[in-house]
């Protein structure tokens, strides 16, 4: 008989779209220690072309945005970057599934710029948050509680700084899914010290 976590691993479901311009390392990060934890991970991109990332590698997306718009998933996860998170907040599929998603209580994730895609979709009003410095300046966030940490949890919101809080954000959202156990199991494959 599987242990509740290994159930609840077969059915963990997240979505991290993958926008042009986006953030390698952050994205790769995301992905692959989701991957490790077990937790089944949908690339979207954007458009039907491989994701030019910020620093120039190529992305492969598993789908187009288009194709996940009515599966259900348990969080969504969006990498930063410029003009990587312009184009999230922007794009109003991405903001039609971050608020279904808010609206089922579902966890909502960004780090970097991206958090700029919670705001748009006004998701950070009356949260508290972290961003990439700078990147949110020209947001209207009612309430805001803007922290200088590497990842801040509010809710069913997460948020983190950017490229060198990636791997501490991933390890975080693997709690907040599969909790402190899972989370320790992954983090001590990584020999981090």
């Amino acid at each position: 008989m599987a242990s509740t976590v290994e159930a609840k691993q077969k059915q963990l479901k997240v979505l991290v779209p993958l926008a042009q311009g986006c953030e390698e390392l952050e994205a790769v990060t995301i992905t692959d220690l989701l991957t490790r934890a077990g937790i089944k991970v949908v690339t979207a991109s954007l458009d039907a072309n491989p994701v030019q990332a910020s620093r120039g590698m190529v992305l492969v997306a598993d789908t187009v945005i288009d194709n996940v718009m009515d599966v259900p998933f348990d969080a969504i996860v969006l990498p930063g970057g410029l003009p990587g998170a312009d184009h999230l907040q922007n794009d109003k599929r991405v903001q039609a599934k971050l608020k279904s998603m808010a609206a089922d209580n579902k966890i909502i994730a960004a780090i970097c710029a991206a958090p700029k895609a919670l705001a748009a979709a006004g998701l950070l009003d009356g949260k508290s948050f972290t961003s990439y410095p700078g990147s949110l300046a020209q947001s209207k966030i009612k309430n805001r509680d803007y922290k200088e940490q590497g990842v801040v949890i509010d809710g069913n919101i997460i948020t983190s700084r950017g490229p060198g809080t990636a791997m501490d954000f991933a390890l975080v959202l693997i709690e907040q899914l599969l909790g402190k156990e899972k989370r320790n199991e992954v983090e001590a494959g990584l020999m981090r010290v």
